[in-house]
């Protein structure tokens, strides 16, 4: 209840709320904390009336005592549910930064191990903030709500190639599909050492996977 009052649309309830956050959580346990986490991140987006301050104080639990590696557990557990959209949210801060090779490798749901490796490869962090209007034609005022993201560059201990090589092994056709499409957008920079990869690709069951793969071998070849 008081996290919420951080997305209230009186400005005195929000400042109270920002005052007594840190001293509530100082004195709750860590996994109650987790748990209204997990149950506030995927829907972040949608508090309109949260001002930056209202969203550090929020965010700033996530770097409490226990919290990450309580977090990076039920990431890598958890067989349903929002889980690669808290991911993201969580990337806010530098937190799973540390766990995301393990996330990568061990998470139950393809989506949060196909996040996990996605963030390792691109060296960044990607979360959904909203969405815009942003007028096609104004004179027959049309118009599209467009995503807007944001992110955060994050350090890699892994190297590029061994991260992507893991991918392209994983066992579900989403995670490998991530692989298949870095290696494209990379392929300039990677050069010859992209041939194994791409010949794993090349021989997936799955059709979308495999010309992702082809495309490669394609491009090498030329």
């Amino acid at each position: 209840m008081i996290l919420r009052r951080l997305n209230d649309w009186v400005p005195q309830v929000r400042a109270a709320a920002r005052e007594h956050v840190p001293q509530i959580a100082a004195n709750t346990k860590p996994e109650f904390i987790l748990e209204t986490l997990w149950a506030i991140l995927p829907y972040l987006h949608t508090w309109g009336r949260l001002q930056d301050e209202d969203l550090e104080v929020l965010i700033s639990l996530l770097s409490i005592d226990g919290i990450p590696s309580r977090l990076a557990s039920k990431l890598v557990e958890v067989t349903a549910g929002p889980a690669a959209s808290i991911l993201g949210q969580a990337g806010r801060k530098p937190v799973l930064d540390n766990f995301l090779p393990t996330i990568s490798e061990e998470a139950v749901q393809p989506a949060v191990r196909a996040k996990a490796y996605l963030s390792q490869l691109e060296e960044r962090m990607v979360w959904f903030e909203g969405r815009k209007w942003v007028w096609t034609d104004i004179r027959w005022c049309e118009g599209r709500h467009e995503p807007v993201l944001g992110e955060r560059a994050i350090k890699v201990n892994r190297s590029f190639l061994e991260t992507l090589k893991k991918a392209a092994r994983d066992s579900s056709p989403v995670v490998r599909r991530v692989a298949g499409n870095v290696l494209i957008a990379k392929l300039d920079s990677i050069g010859t050492e992209a041939l194994p990869i791409a010949e794993i690709l090349s021989k997936d069951s799955y059709p979308s996977v495999v010309e992702r793969g082809k495309f490669v071998l394609a491009r090498l070849k030329a």
